[in-house]
């Protein structure tokens, strides 16, 4: 039986990362690449790297087509546009881009690290409101929050 994480290492075999220091030099570029954050609405609303937008992975696959509802224009018009996928850790936004490749995006990188590497660097997020958050702030919004019950049963 396949995990998690098998699905992750395999689709790193066919998607190309980005380290977050790189993604801040190709932000000062002129021409900018679509920040696509796929974590989930309240995920988002706390904190994002600014200039993102958020497709949460649920409905990805739709926001790239046109003709649905969940259409993102800018994704739909974008599979030549160079597309950055983030999510909290960097896992997610490489399932992400390896299902947008399988669609025909030419272009599109994961964020290795996801939001928490580009906090650790100290490169600037922002709340719902467009406010910066500081690195500490971030540190505690983005912290691990596993519950006991939600961890493997001794000898399971």
């Amino acid at each position: 039986m396949r995990k998690y994480d098998d699905l992750v290492a395999d689709a790193l075999t066919r998607v190309r990362e980005i380290m977050p220091w790189d993604l801040d030099k190709r932000l000062a570029a002129d021409e900018r690449p679509l920040l696509l954050d796929v974590r989930e609405p309240a995920e988002f609303a706390m904190l994002r790297i600014p200039g993102s937008i958020n497709v949460p992975r649920g409905v990805l696959e739709q926001s790239c087509e046109w003709d649905y509802d969940e259409t993102v224009p800018e994704l739909a018009d974008g599979r030549r546009r160079e597309i950055v996928v983030i999510c909290r850790s960097g896992k997610r936004s490489v399932l992400a881009a390896d299902v947008m490749q399988q669609l025909g995006f030419a272009n599109v990188v994961s964020l290795r690290l996801g939001v928490r590497g580009w906090n650790d660097a100290e490169l600037p997020l922002q709340d719902t409101a467009g406010n910066p958050v500081d690195a500490d702030a971030g540190d505690e919004l983005l912290a691990p929050r596993v519950r006991s019950a939600q961890r493997k049963p001794a000898g399971g």
